[in-house]
């Protein structure tokens, strides 16, 4: 039997939910993962999927983030200008910084951005919203309206 290829995207499990739907009966619950895959070279992508079990919703949401990759221009370890987008409730705002400077961000847009392969920036999430999900995706928006010098 043989073993299956090392995939060449790390991958970080962002968030665990359980999820309920009410039915006659009561409540069936359900698991919910957003996972980030990239490969720190300028390719990211969030994947979100339920699934029965814990295992069953990580490995689907796996295969979602594969499916939504995103490219990123790089500048070195930084990228090009500001970016700033907004996702539902979540605001985040991405700024360039010097060689050096370290990856100065926090919660789900750090976990986008260092698997992303930026690893001089600074960024902030200015929405009033604590969901991971919700800022890893205004992350990804904001990282699709950079433009790469060429």
């Amino acid at each position: 039997m043989e073993s299956r290829v090392k995939s060449e995207f790390k991958e970080k499990t962002l968030d665990l939910r359980r999820v309920a739907r009410v039915v006659a009966g009561g409540k069936r619950f359900r698991f919910r993962a957003t996972v980030v895959l990239g490969n720190e070279k300028g390719r990211v992508g969030v994947g979100v999927a339920k699934g029965l079990d814990a295992a069953q919703a990580i490995d689907k949401a796996r295969s979602n983030g594969r499916k939504n990759m995103i490219s990123v221009p790089l500048e070195g370890r930084t990228i090009s200008h500001d970016a700033e987008a907004k996702f539902s409730a979540a605001r985040v705002i991405i700024r360039p910084a010097p060689p050096g400077h370290g990856l100065k961000a926090g919660g789900a847009a750090r976990t986008v951005l260092l698997l992303a392969g930026v690893r001089d920036a600074t960024s902030k999430c200015l929405g009033g919203t604590k969901n991971k999900l919700t800022n890893a995706m205004a992350t990804i928006e904001a990282l699709k309206k950079l433009k790469g010098f060429d």
